[in-house]
């Protein structure tokens, strides 16, 4: 059964998405983001690259000729997400709930604090108990 994480509360969805993210990869554990929103996949991708000065989060498109070489692999669409195949651990940074999620061990959701992106989140973690789901939840808003 897939583990599902909810990182709510976060000031930058995408700055907290990054720090995870560079986390992750620092650890050697590959993810593949899930970023259907328009303009999405690339904010992140552009934030990837200035995260953090200092350091470099390997990350490129699901699609990419490099992805089975790269940990951090991006998917801006739902065809992306199916052709990259299942995986370990799926970020979601979309407003629905992920297609086929039981395909992933472990889901990762980060919700940032406007009211209307924590309903609609409050959803999806009703669906995902539906579902028969473990749900953890981590409160970024005093990072």
């Amino acid at each position: 059964m897939t583990e599902v994480f909810f990182y709510h509360g976060a000031a930058d969805r995408i700055a907290a998405a990054c720090a995870l993210l560079g986390g992750a990869a620092a650890q050697k554990k590959p993810v593949l983001v899930y970023a259907p929103e328009a303009g999405l996949a690339t904010m992140l991708d552009r934030s990837l690259w200035t995260h953090n000065a200092l350091s470099f989060v390997p990350h490129c498109a699901a699609d990419s000729p490099l992805a089975a070489e790269t940990p951090i692999q991006i998917a801006a669409s739902a065809a992306a997400l199916a052709a990259a195949g299942p995986r370990e651990r799926l970020m979601n940074l979309g407003h629905q709930a992920v297609p086929n999620f039981e395909r992933y061990a472990r889901l990762i959701e980060v919700v940032g604090q406007e009211e209307e992106e924590r309903q609609i989140a409050r959803e999806r973690v009703q669906f995902y108990r539906q579902s028969g789901c473990d749900v953890r939840f981590f409160d970024l808003s005093q990072r």
